[in-house]
């Protein structure tokens, strides 16, 4: 990993680093001034999407599915960076596990990170095995390593299995993305069950922490964890009260953690995303009617897509960040919850 102090690693060179990995939805025409020369003084022209119509907006038509959902079944397909993402060498020779690797974010995490030269393993429920094929198949096509470890993470002696074969079939670990999660809607608390509640935590808090012990034999200095919070963690909605505690102790989990790894020069962060088009939502996480509306109440009118969100992750994993730890950075569209 390398290091940098603040007279070698100017504030330029971050932001370079960081927009250098961004995925475009689509390029602009730049403008020129006729004269085929160059003016130094003049802003450099834009170069990205006006944000409020980069992607589809809200209504959507109902598509409900039973949990825990595919993307390929979702209208629109969420874009997940298979045409967009462009990879710069950030994470090349790095070995990554990412659960809920399927669709979604870690989809768009796992696609990236391909890209940017880290071979991966996924996990996933086998129920999700069409989507996560496609996965493989896009890590492949970027020359990294692919391997698929479909299991149920609730299961403690799983986990450990899945960081072991993860290692192993990857010749060694060095960042875990803690992303899979579960979210049902439940209008009331005497209708959540203690089933359910118990479920969601075992999925979202137990998986996370069996994980990351048992990753920590391999992990070595300069490694990277980066946890899925959401902005549920900071602005719970009153249908997700089990969900929105199983992200607010994955904030807590993500800052007590980094300062306990501080020691052995491993790093702990968490991305909180808010309204993104995922299966987690038309797969019971939202009633239908707020799913056909889903993202509308943010500033830019529309939900997220995971290919908007997967440069964070990379961001955080990449050796540029090395001084990053114990933050979460939120992407909500314009809310500003963190």
């Amino acid at each position: 990993m390398s290091q940098h102090d603040h007279s070698g690693f100017s504030r330029r060179q971050l932001v370079g680093g960081l927009m250098g990995s961004m995925a475009t939805a689509g390029s602009a025409n730049a403008a020129g001034n006729g004269s085929g020369a160059q003016d130094q003084n003049a802003a450099p022209p834009l170069t990205g999407k006006d944000p409020r119509d980069a992607y589809p907006k809200p209504p959507f038509e109902r598509q409900p599915q039973d949990p825990p959902g595919l993307a390929s079944k979702m209208v629109p397909r969420p874009d997940h960076g298979e045409e967009s993402y462009r990879g710069s060498g950030r994470l090349a020779g790095r070995k990554a596990l990412i659960t809920g690797g399927d669709s979604g974010i870690g989809r768009a995490v796992a696609i990236a990170y391909a890209r940017e030269g880290a071979d991966v393993a996924i996990n996933y429920l086998p129920e999700e095995e069409s989507d996560a094929q496609e996965v493989i198949a896009l890590i492949q096509q970027a020359g990294r390593k692919a391997v698929a470890i479909p299991g149920d993470i609730t299961d403690e002696a799983f986990c450990q299995q899945l960081v072991n074969e993860a290692a192993t079939q990857l010749g060694g670990l060095d960042i875990l993305v803690n992303n899979a999660g579960r979210q049902q809607y439940v209008e009331s608390i005497t209708d959540l069950t203690t089933e359910s509640f118990d479920k969601t935590f075992k999925t979202n808090v137990y998986a996370m922490f069996w994980i990351t012990k048992a990753a920590m034999a391999h992990l070595k200095p300069g490694a990277a964890i980066v946890n899925t919070t959401s902005v549920q963690a900071g602005k719970p909605s009153a249908i997700l009260l089990d969900y929105a505690q199983t992200k607010a102790a994955i904030v807590a989990f993500t800052k007590g953690l980094a300062k306990q790894l501080a020691e052995k020069g491993i790093r702990v962060n968490a991305v909180a995303p808010g309204p993104y088009w995922t299966p987690l939502q038309s797969s019971g996480g939202q009633p239908m009617e707020k799913v056909m509306k889903f993202g509308e109440e943010a500033p830019f009118g529309r939900p997220g897509q995971p290919a908007e969100i997967a440069p964070l992750y990379v961001t955080l994993a990449s050796a540029e960040s090395s001084f990053t730890s114990g933050q979460i950075w939120c992407s909500d569209g314009g809310t500003g919850t963190f």
